[in-house]
Order: structure tokens, then C-alpha cells, then sequence
């Protein structure tokens, strides 16, 4: 695969981002602060692996939203999630995972800063930046650098950074509008940004821009994609046919009501179940599940800056977002031996009757029977996510003859608003079921007024808010041989705070079978921090760093890196780092916090389907004894870079996590109940009704590899060719499935989330006069099937080509083109994934077209 690849790259295959590495091909001796440092240095002494993705970069790609760009690059190799994962409390957002590490590990800054992570917790623990929330048509570049920052940055920074820098001045009105549209799945999409500036810093003194963003993206259903939509997937490895069973009596499906209602139909049951028999009635769920929600989505950034002096300047910055997603929720509700209401005084959940009454109209027995149907007629339960996110900046910063310093105050937050409509009324429900006032087997001849009773609609709010204060200087403190000695030192004070409720009707007991993510708690940081660039010898330098937090919650944390940087040639650049990192567990992990949720597992003691997929109720809690996670990460690489047109960088990265935060597998408590008493709750027939589980510190985990980048660029007769390629190969990825287990490999397959060995693009820039197009070839490769049913053993690796285009031959506007999926491929099969395919890696859209123009006026 590495000389098949190699061979590409030589051949012409090229990134659409100029994601060549920091040093490659870099002539300017311009004195910048880069990601992972706080010192200014020339743009050529930097140590760190950076890559840079420019906003020309962003435009080549055709890519048209943030979480789109990152989650494209090789680096972003696994278990990041975007809106897809609609399953969760953390719906419509979208975020990124360096080295397969999780949203977590992975910083996310805006201009070197923090910002809010979002209202929720994705998976109930994870807090991370939404990308939805943040601006496209305002970033100049993204730096990532591909190394562990906590020295410099503090907690979440072990798998590395995600800068996204903004305009720092601009001048000049740019108005833009695309429209794109999917031909497989018909889903359309609309855009429009602006970008507005005044004020030159040198000559008038100031500097204001304004920035504004409009999504809107249609709803895709499972329903509207043509491979999903029958859930009948028999011909397929590891396939079979998607049904759910419903109404019938004694939760024995072939006990079944005497005639079929909404969108039931009439199966065998054999072929829905193997191995069972009788006639049942089912349906298809693909008609409930929304695989991306449709959007609306707004952002605004606002910028200003002062010269208050020839050596001080005051800045301000606004970043506001607006976010709208609707999807639906799930089918209508279904009554069953796991219906849960929620009682507030004992902070559980609390069994609710699924037995009919001898006497009521719908119980055929003498005796109360118990049922599980769907309430069919009172319709499909939808979801409306709205999300707001701010960030206010006031800063000052000045450059004097001995230091350059930067103070600034920062407030940030996240707040959620889930509307969740047509779900049910416990307290109706209850009373219809006790006087007969509901008929389960014919809705139809139910009253709407019995219906009514039925509906509730709630609220959910949540909220995440950020406060920070930071003072940062740099100087050079002596003058060697081979140059100065930089000096630079900071201090950051912040809070952090978090509220995530749960609506009137759970809370109060009203809505049946609730979903739920109780979290309130706060902390407070403190922490200090230095760093020391030393010039040993002209082509060697030293860097060391180091940070010390202060944590209200767990206590102290102290964060040391060390790095090399040996230039023998002019052409050839060597470097190497090793440091120490940690997180802070989360507040979902360590404060107040209660989650209640409904997930599926194999049960081998399952008294009616042993061994087959089984529904339960997931109770989760905090726990304010949890230590936080430990890192070593150790980075070697060279970049050889003879001419500004070619480069070629290799890096070998190590990460190495101690106490990593988490919930041991399901799958093993259900195994081995013996060892785990008090987790599982079965009803009287033996069937698995409730897991409780308290996150923990579950051991180490280890994590290694390497990234590829390769660079060339002619200039021909008839314009200029750019040809390079990314390429990032997973060499191990180690932890265990519970605590005090035996580390299990993960690379290579979907064991611990699916991470594939090898995540690359690489493609061909043609710029030619007023013309410029990029082809782009994306590889992720297959992984092996690790689910207890072996038919499938491997998922399938995918390509697929994008192709972008411009023309800049009209006065002030550019006309752009677009073809995301250019051969029409669809995701390959996995058939122990939600929706068939992996929605960390892919998504279910075909090929999409998009057209747009851009006018700019200087």
C-alpha cells in the first residue's frame, strides 16, 4: 500500500489543501505566533507539525461548511461524530478527532483562544466545540498541529490543536451565494455569506469587519435513500430484514393483536428473527429515522481593532451562531414491559404497567394481559434542536523595544433549546389504560379528545458557558552565538460552567419513557505557564515549555515538553518533541450529573431470543473520585524541501494515555453478571430490562503512526500545475474493554469505533489565467468487522473524486462549480453499524452538484 501510494502521490496526486508541512518550501522571514507556541519566531524556525489550511485552500476543496473541511483531512482518522449522529443528545452538531482519539482529545481554538464547548454531552461524557457553531466566510486559515499541546494550551490538547484564525484586518465588500443539490437523494441545499471591511491599521489607524453566514440544508430520511430505504438487506453479508415486531400480547410477538393497523404488515417471523416461527406484525423503521436533520444555520462575526499608539493596539471581537435542526425523533411510542417514567425524589426511573385490565375493550383474556404496541395514531415523534452560540474578546496588546505582551478578557457560551413534539402523557396514558378509554388494537375508533389527552410536547434547555482571563509576554532574554533566546510566560484564570436539564413533564414524572442527561456543576482554573526557545548552534535549536493548572474540582496537573529542531541543509529539516498532557474529566464525568438512555445489546441469557440483539434502559452517573487522564506523546520528523515548489515531510507520532475516562463494554457486565452485581435489573421472564453504570477510570491507552505529506509544483507554459498528497497510516491503537483488561488492537478495524490503517487524499491543482480547477481523490481504507456475527468479516475501504472549478474572467466576480462524489459511490456495507454504513467516516449522500458566484469589491 505505502509504494502504491507513493507512486500516486509522484504521479500527480495532490491535497486540495496546501497541507504541506510548516517549514516545506517556506522562503518568508516574516516573525508570526504559531499553533503551539507563544513565542514570535520566523516562520522558518518553526519546530511544531503544522498544517495549514489557507481559505483559498477551503475554497479549491469545495467544501462548504467547517465540519466539512476538517473531518476530510487524513489527520480527522476516526470517532468524530457530526449531525448524522442524530441517536444523541448532542444532535445536529459536528465535531473533530485527531489520531482517532475523540472530539475530547482534540483542542479547538479560535484565534489561539478558547471557546465554548457545547450545551450537551455527546455519548453523555464527551464536551467539545460544535463546529456548526462557528464561521466559514471569516477564516483567513486553520493551523493543525499534530501534536500534544497541553504545555502550552492546558487540558483536551493530547491528540493536538485545531486553530481556526480569523481575519486579522480587511478591507473591501465580498458577497457570495451557492446552490448545491444531491441527485441520489434529491436533498438540496442553499448558502449565502458576506464579508464587509474598512479601515487600513497602518495609515488610518483602525480596522472593522463584519462577516455573516446562511445555511439551509433539506432533511434526508432513511426513507428517501435508495439503498436504505426497504431495511431489507438478506443479500448482504451479516444483512437480513430490518422489522420491528409490535402489537401482540405476553411480549410473545406471534401472540398478535387480531388485525394489522397503521404501517403494520404481515411477516413471518422466521424471517425477521431466525430460527423462530409464526406470523407476526412488523414495520419497516427506515420511515422513522432521519440519517442527517435539516438545517437552518446563521453566523455573524464582528471585528475590531485600535491603534491606541505607534505600540499598542485594543481589539475586540463578536462571534454570534444560530442553529436550527429538525429530524425526526423515532416511531411513535411504543408500550411495552420497558415502560419508565422518571421519579425526581429518588432520582430513578420508575416501572410503568403494560397490562390491559381483564374487561378492557382491547384484552381478549380473562385476565390482565400484558401488551406491547405503538400508538400508531397519534403519529411519529419529531425533534427541533435550536442552539445559539457567543464569544465576546476584548483584548490589548502591545510590542515594545524588549517584550511583546497580549491581555485579554473572554466570555463565551452555548445554550440549547430541544423541542421534542408527540410524545406521551404517562398520566393519560395511565388513566385510559385503567377505564379502557384507549382502543390498542383499532386506533381508529379511538377520539381525538382520547388523543389529545395523549400528546405532550417539551422543552429541553441546556447551557455551557466559558469565562477566561489572559495574560501572556515574550521577550528575548540574551543574545547567543547562534541567535536570541526567546522567553515567553502567561497566566490564565477561567471558569467553566454547565447546566443541562430536562423538561417539566420528565422531571415531573409526565412523560413516558423519558430520555435524559441531568448535568449542573462548575469549576474553576488557574494555571501558569513558560516557554524557552535556545539557538544551540545554527542549525540546532532547543525548545522547552511547561504549565502548571490548578483544578477546583480534581487538584493540580503540571504539563512539560521538550523539542529539537536540526537543520544540517538548508533543503533538510529534522524534529523531534516529547511531552506530557492530560484532560480534565469532564463535568458530565466528575460533577452532579445523571444520565438515563435506551440502547440494544446481545444477550446470551435472554430467555426468548438468546443471543440476539435486545433492547434495555442505560442509567449512567458521575464520579467525583475519577482521576483525570495522563499523556506522553513523543513526534519524530523530517521535511525535505529543496525548492519553494517541492517538499516532502514523513512524522512518526506516539501518544500514550494513562486513567482514560470511560463506561466498561456493556457486552462483558452482560457476560459475566457475576462480577458486576447490582448492574443488570431483568423483568420476571429473565429479560434484560436495566444497565447502571458509573464512569471510571478504565487504564491506559496507546496510539501510534504516521503522516505522509508530499508536495510539487510546475509552472508550465500554460499555467501552473500543484500536485501533492496527504496521507496518514493508523500503525497501533491499544486500550482495554474494561477495567483491569487485557489491551485490546484496535487499528484496523472497528473494535474501539472503526479506525481504518490508512486515511489519504490526494489530488491536481491546474491554474491557468482567469481559470482554476482541483480534482481530489479521498481513499479511507476497509477495516475488519469485529460484531459477534462473523458472515460479514471486513468492510470495504471507499475512493471517491471531487472536482471544483473557477472562473475569474468577469469583472469582480467569480463563478464557481462543484462535484462532490464525482463516480456516485455510496458508503460500504457494515452490518454492525446504526444505518448500515459508518457515520463517523462517511455519509449516505450521492453525487451532489453545486454552482455559485462570488462578487468582490476592494
Amino acid at each position: 500500500m505505502i509504494k502504491h501510494t507513493l507512486l500516486l502521490a509522484g504521479l500527480g496526486a495532490a491535497l486540495p489543501f496546501s497541507a504541506h508541512a510548516a517549514d516545506a518550501g517556506d522562503n518568508s522571514l516574516e516573525r508570526v505566533t504559531v499553533t503551539g507556541s507563544n513565542l514570535r519566531a520566523s516562520s522558518k524556525a518553526k519546530t511544531n507539525p503544522v498544517q495549514v489550511v489557507s481559505a483559498a485552500d477551503i475554497e479549491r476543496s469545495g467544501k462548504t461548511s467547517l465540519p466539512d473541511v476538517l473531518r476530510s483531512l487524513a489527520v480527522n482518522s476516526g470517532n468524530s461524530f457530526n449531525e448524522q449522529y442524530t441517536g444523541s443528545f448532542s444532535a445536529g452538531t459536528a465535531g473533530v478527532s485527531l489520531r482517532g482519539l475523540g472530539q475530547r482529545n482534540t483542542l479547538v481554538l479560535v484565534n489561539g483562544k478558547r471557546v465554548s464547548n457545547y450545551a450537551t454531552a455527546q455519548d453523555l461524557q464527551e464536551t467539545f466545540v460544535d463546529l456548526n457553531s462557528l464561521p466559514l466566510k471569516a477564516v483567513k486559515r486553520i493551523e493543525i498541529l499534530k501534536d500534544g499541546a497541553s504545555a502550552i494550551y492546558g487540558s483536551d490538547a493530547i491528540a493536538g490543536v485545531v486553530n481556526i484564525i480569523l481575519y486579522p484586518s480587511y478591507q473591501g465588500l465580498e458577497l457570495g451565494a451557492d446552490i448545491g443539490r444531491d441527485t441520489s437523494t434529491g436533498q438540496d441545499e442553499r448558502r449565502f455569506n458576506l464579508l464587509a471591511g474598512k479601515g487600513d491599521p497602518d495609515k488610518d489607524g483602525y480596522n472593522v469587519w463584519f462577516s455573516f453566514d446562511a445555511q439551509k440544508r433539506d432533511r434526508l430520511d432513511q426513507s428517501g435513500v435508495d439503498w436504505l430505504k426497504d431495511n431489507d438487506f438478506r443479500g448482504l453479508p451479516g444483512g437480513k430484514l430490518v422489522r420491528t415486531p409490535t402489537n401482540y400480547y405476553n411480549g410473545n410477538p406471534t401472540q398478535r393483536f387480531p388485525a394489522a393497523t397503521g404501517p403494520l404488515q404481515d411477516l413471518d417471523y422466521g424471517a425477521v428473527n431466525p430460527g423462530k416461527s409464526g406470523r407476526i406484525w412488523a414495520y419497516n423503521p427506515a420511515q422513522y429515522t432521519t440519517l442527517i436533520p435539516g438545517i437552518e444555520r446563521y453566523h455573524a462575526a464582528l471585528h475590531g481593532s485600535y491603534r491606541l499608539n505607534a505600540a499598542t493596539e485594543a481589539y475586540a471581537e463578536f462571534l454570534y451562531g444560530a442553529n436550527h435542526s429538525t429530524q425526526i425523533f423515532g416511531p411513535p411510542l411504543s408500550v411495552s414491559g420497558s415502560l419508565r417514567a422518571w421519579d425526581a425524589a429518588s432520582q430513578s426511573l420508575t416501572s410503568i404497567s403494560n397490562v390491559l385490565p381483564a374487561g378492557n375493550p382491547s384484552n381478549p383474556n380473562a385476565a390482565p394481559t400484558p401488551i406491547t404496541a405503538n400508538l400508531f395514531d397519534l403519529g411519529q415523534r419529531n425533534k427541533t434542536d435550536s442552539v445559539s452560540f457567543r464569544r465576546l474578546l476584548l483584548g490589548v496588546k502591545g510590542s515594545g523595544d524588549a517584550w511583546d505582551w497580549d491581555v485579554s478578557g473572554l466570555y463565551s457560551d452555548s445554550r440549547l433549546r430541544e423541542y421534542a413534539y408527540n410524545f406521551v402523557n404517562r398520566y393519560a396514558y395511565e388513566r385510559l389504560l385503567a377505564n379502557g378509554g384507549y382502543n390498542f388494537i383499532d386506533p381508529s375508533r379511538n377520539s381525538e379528545a382520547a388523543r389529545d389527552s395523549l400528546r405532550i410536547s417539551t422543552m429541553r434547555p441546556a447551557w455551557y458557558r466559558v469565562a477566561s482571563l489572559d495574560a501572556t509576554a515574550s521577550t528575548e532574554l540574551a543574545q547567543l552565538p547562534a541567535g536570541p533566546v526567546g522567553f515567553a510566560a502567561g497566566y490564565q484564570l477561567r471558569r467553566e460552567m454547565m447546566n443541562a436539564g430536562t423538561s417539566s413533564e420528565v422531571a415531573s414524572g409526565a412523560e413516558l419513557r423519558p430520555a435524559l442527561d441531568l448535568i449542573r456543576g462548575g469549576r474553576t482554573i488557574q494555571a501558569a505557564y513558560g516557554e524557552f526557545n535556545v539557538p544551540l548552534h545554527k542549525t540546532l535549536s532547543l525548545s522547552a515549555a511547561a504549565r502548571a493548572d490548578h483544578y477546583s474540582d480534581f487538584g493540580n496537573a503540571f504539563s512539560p515538553k521538550l523539542g529539537l529542531r536540526y537543520q544540517p541543509l538548508q533543503s533538510l529539516t529534522l524534529r523531534g518533541s516529547v511531552s506530557r498532557g492530560f484532560r480534565a474529566p469532564s463535568l458530565p464525568e466528575i460533577t452532579s450529573s445523571t444520565a438515563v438512555s435506551y440502547s440494544s445489546a446481545q444477550d446470551p441469557y435472554d430467555p426468548l431470543t438468546p443471543g440476539q440483539n435486545v433492547a434495555f434502559t442505560h442509567l449512567i452517573t458521575a464520579n467525583p473520585n475519577i482521576k483525570p487522564e495522563r499523556s506522553t506523546n513523543a513526534n519524530l520528523g523530517l521535511v525535505l524541501a529543496p525548492s519553494a515548489d517541492t517538499s516532502v515531510s514523513l512524522d512518526y507520532y506516539r501518544i500514550q494515555q494513562r486513567d482514560v475516562i470511560g463506561l466498561e463494554d456493556v457486552g462483558n457486565i452482560i457476560r459475566n453478571p457475576g462480577a458486576n452485581p447490582g448492574a443488570i435489573v431483568r423483568d420476571a421472564q429473565g429479560r434484560l430490562q436495566t444497565i447502571t453504570q458509573q464512569f471510571t477510570n478504565l487504564g491506559d491507552r496507546e496510539t501510534s503512526g504516521f503522516d505522509i505529506e508530499l508536495r510539487q509544483g510546475w509552472k508550465l507554459p500554460g499555467g501552473k500545475l500543484t500536485l501533492a498528497a496527504q496521507w496518514s497510516r493508523l500503525l497501533s491503537f491499544r486500550q482495554p474493554l474494561q477495567q483491569g483488561g487485557d489491551m485490546q488492537e484496535g487499528a484496523g478495524s472497528n473494535l474501539l469505533g472503526a479506525l481504518p490503517r490508512w486515511k489519504g487524499q490526494t489530488s491536481a491543482s491546474w491554474d491557468a489565467g482567469n481559470w482554476s480547477s482541483t480534482l481530489t481523490w479521498f481513499h479511507t481504507d476497509g477495516y475488519t468487522q469485529t460484531g459477534s456475527d462473523t458472515t460479514q468479516q471486513r468492510v470495504d475501504g471507499l475512493d471517491t473524486f471531487n472536482l471544483s472549478a473557477s472562473y475569474a474572467g468577469i469583472k469582480r466576480t467569480t463563478l464557481t462549480a462543484a462535484v462532490q462524489n464525482l463516480t456516485n459511490r455510496r458508503p460500504p456495507w457494515d452490518s454492525s453499524a446504526s444505518h448500515y454504513y459508518d457515520a463517523t467516516q462517511y455519509d449516505p449522500g450521492g453525487r451532489a452538484f453545486t454552482l455559485g458566484v462570488r462578487y468582490k469589491l476592494d
